[in-house]
């Protein structure tokens, strides 16, 4: 049975289940669904501006008393290159004719809002239970603030490296990102996707290495996972891929008909969406540009350019230009709501384990 009860009492939730927070697919009613089955609902926040922070958060608070995870990114916005701009805009150019637009026009801006001083003073309002990063950590001055409000704090660490920084930084529980994982890369002390190990080779070394509690996450979408997780000593898991199914989700047509019918070799690690590596489901853009393209703009430029080219083309019924974000264990999804899921992935786990 799961004996390592450490990152449950930490938090104060029922379950060792982590809603992973997905900017795009995870809003409110996903957030509130996990948190509700006793899992830790999260609410992914780089892609929110602060009044759909006020009103997610507001929904959230409205509907559970649980605890809520809210996520951010802890990148360093890149410098101004128009150079490289121009030469992603050039590879890009045959697209945009024959898709029918003008490669000259201004494009969208791409952006991740790093967390940063106007962030914080919304985490000291809402005081949340929980406060994870993506990258890293923030500046020692904002993370003292955070801490300040009784938050627990996370991040995802994808080498042993990362896991000891992050503990020896202040984190509360450690995330050891596998490279299974569907998504962005944590990665933050390296930038060699080419180094990043598997979920269940990079656990029992974290575990082994850090004294905080270390949640699993990689590659976990069925109960099998959750008690090979246990096993290498994790405390939780976080689950992404799994809850894209679920109607909470806040997911495409075109990516929930992709999730459905991906191949188990479909699946790869790309930068031709923000410029930073993310694995998702294979498409056009990244069989012909990528998946890794030298010429894409630093995290997150790169995805302004590719802007015009999905509203244009996904009307039609074209996920040639979307991010189909997924992780490695895919096909093992099924479609029920959050919490049935939630409860079924923790029942199945406990028969396993028994």
């Amino acid at each position: 049975m799961h004996t390592d009860r450490r990152f449950q009492e930490l938090v104060g939730i029922d379950l060792p289940i982590l809603l992973a927070p997905m900017a795009g697919p995870v809003g409110s009613e996903l957030a509130i669904a996990v948190a509700e089955a006793g899992g830790l609902g999260a609410l992914p926040c780089a892609l929110l501006s602060p009044e759909q922070f006020r009103s997610e958060l507001g929904i959230i608070r409205q509907r559970t008393a649980r605890p809520i995870n809210l996520n951010f990114f802890c990148h360093t916005p890149p410098m101004p290159d128009a150079a490289r701009e121009a030469a992603w805009r050039k590879r890009l150019a045959a697209y945009y004719v024959e898709l029918g637009l003008d490669p000259e026009a201004p494009v969208p801006n791409s952006s991740r809002t790093p967390f940063d001083g106007a962030l914080c003073e919304m985490v000291e309002e809402y005081r949340p239970e929980v406060v994870s990063f993506h990258f890293g950590l923030p500046e020692k001055s904002l993370l003292q603030r955070v801490k300040a409000t009784g938050a627990k704090v996370l991040s995802s660490a994808t080498t042993v490296e990362e896991a000891r920084w992050l503990e020896d930084h202040g984190c509360d529980a450690i995330i050891a990102q596998g490279a299974e994982a569907g998504g962005h890369r944590g990665m933050f002390l390296t930038d060699d996707v080419a180094t990043q190990i598997g979920t269940f080779a990079l656990v029992p070394q974290v575990v082994d290495a850090v004294s905080v509690p270390v949640i699993a996450a990689g590659g976990i979408t069925d109960a099998r996972g959750i008690v090979a997780a246990f096993a290498l000593g994790a405390s939780a898991v976080q689950i992404g891929t799994a809850y894209m199914f679920c109607p909470e989700a806040k997911v495409a047509a075109l990516h929930r008909q992709a999730l459905r019918s991906a191949r188990s070799d479909e699946i790869a690690i790309t930068n031709v969406f923000t410029g930073r590596p993310a694995r998702g489901i294979l498409n056009r853009i990244m069989r012909e540009v990528g998946p890794v393209s030298d010429l894409a703009p630093a995290f997150p430029l790169a995805g302004g350019a590719l802007a015009p080219l999905r509203a244009k083309s996904e009307p039609a019924g074209s996920s040639d230009f979307m991010s189909l974000w997924a992780g490695q264990a895919v096909r093992l999804g099924r479609e029920l709501p959050a919490g049935e899921l939630t409860h079924a992935l923790w029942a199945e786990a406990q028969e396993r384990m028994a």
